[in-house]
């Protein structure tokens, strides 16, 4: 059965977006896809816990993309809570939270505040502890766990994306090349939604190089054609419950998300 409303996959403008989203925004774009996801997001009100079956503490509207939708995952994968300094320096930094440019948003995940900023080339995301109010001295914390140098390194990757929203930014912003890596989840996203809107392996490949490159490399068993079958197998394993690596999130031990993925 085709799904209409993937129809509209042909633009490659309209998913320039995702070259610059992180994991936990990616694995909200496989997640809303699913079309089980969907199906409980319409039936909500009748199954009020569906959400932690999906790795999130809340459903989130599928038809938001990542510029437009808080997905809250669960257990939460913030890499840096905020605390109140209960024993502050003497010229111990405040927290001000309309110091921090960029487009800001406060959402309640049911335990806390989290802040989400973005700005041009970068997002931030904090987990503000109750108590913590703007003007006071607040403390960094990371989760404890078996692996110190893992947290360790997301604490420290976390800690320059702040440092980069404290600075001022410029009305125009030079983005970098994007890599390999996001170009590939671009691909992967495009051909998942060919794949829902009922194209062919052919109709993909067109769709992503062009008519002419498929008339000259389209063989029953060449490159090209193994390249759709490996870009139609990522996307739809991503979104049956792939995402939830990109999201940092465990594994389900059983659940409608985890469903294995058909191959094309």
């Amino acid at each position: 059965m085709v799904d209409l409303r993937f129809k509209h996959w042909h633009p490659v403008a309209a998913y320039l977006y995702v070259l610059h989203l992180d994991g936990p925004a990616l694995a909200w774009e496989y997640l809303r896809r699913h079309p089980e996801y969907r199906h409980d997001w319409l039936h909500r009100l009748q199954r009020p816990d569906a959400a932690q079956n999906w790795g999130l503490r809340l459903l989130e509207d599928p038809t938001l993309d990542a510029r437009d939708a808080h997905p809250i995952w669960f257990p939460d994968s913030y890499g840096v809570h905020l605390y109140p300094d209960t024993d502050p320096m003497p010229d111990a930094e405040r927290f001000a939270l309309w110091r921090i440019p960029g487009d800001k948003s406060l959402i309640h995940d049911g335990v806390r505040l989290v802040l989400r900023v973005r700005w041009p080339g970068g997002r931030l995301r904090l987990a503000l502890a109750p108590g913590l109010a703007d003007g006071m001295a607040y403390v960094y914390a990371v989760r404890a766990g078996a692996d110190p140098l893992v947290y360790a390194q997301a604490f420290t990757l976390e800690m320059n994306k702040l440092a980069l929203a404290s600075d001022a930014i410029p009305i125009a912003v030079v983005r970098p090349r994007p890599a390999l890596s996001a170009l590939q989840e671009l691909h992967t996203l495009q051909a998942l939604d060919a794949t829902l809107a009922g194209a062919s392996l052919r109709d993909i490949a067109e769709g992503l190089f062009g008519s002419k490159t498929v008339a000259r490399d389209w063989h029953a068993d060449g490159a090209l054609r193994a390249r759709m079958r490996r870009l139609v197998r990522r996307g739809e394993t991503l979104m049956r419950g792939g995402y939830r690596r990109l999201a940092q999130l465990a594994e389900p031990v059983q659940g409608r998300s985890s469903s294995p993925a058909k191959r094309p």
